[in-house]
């Protein structure tokens, strides 16, 4: 039975980890903006349906973009840190 030696640092790794801080800024402000899209339409529609509570769907409107703002700072803040990681592997000279 032959034992495989495995590397502690392969090359792909700092590939692998800038992805990890790509996916986490792309997919924060994806979803915050489709979760804007969604409500922006649904709060459209109801605006339409019933014109009487277009100020209270005003509000409602401004609190939905404040959070998706949020989020997608969040995402920023969140590859920003992970980004700052260092990525040397022991052993290399």
């Amino acid at each position: 039975m032959s034992s495989v030696e495995m590397e502690t640092c392969p090359a792909s790794a700092p590939f692998f980890g800038f992805m990890g801080v790509t996916a986490a800024l792309v997919f924060a402000n994806i979803g915050a903006a489709y979760g804007t899209a969604k409500s922006g339409v649904g709060i459209s529609s109801m605006g339409v349906m019933n014109p009487g509570l277009q100020e209270k769907l005003f509000v409602g409107m401004i609190l939905i973009l404040i959070f998706a703002e949020a989020l997608g700072l969040y995402g920023l803040i969140v590859a920003l840190i992970l980004s700052q990681n260092s990525f040397v592997c022991e052993g290399d000279n």
